[in-house]
């Protein structure tokens, strides 16, 4: 499991290279307790366990 920030960017944007759509992409990650959410300033990756942001993609 990833541990900073600069490491879950990067599984996140490469578990987006493996699957086929959006919502194949936020499949995948809820599995690893992650999601993306769409903000004004774009997307975000956030915590399923705390609902925080954690970092933007």
């Amino acid at each position: 499991m990833p541990n900073t920030i600069t490491e879950i960017r990067d599984f996140v944007l490469r578990e987006r290279e493996k699957a086929l759509s959006d919502r194949e992409w936020k499949f995948r990650l809820r599995g690893y307790g992650y999601d993306i959410r769409k903000t004004e300033n774009g997307c975000v990756v956030t915590s399923l366990i705390g609902g925080s942001e954690i970092c933007a993609i």
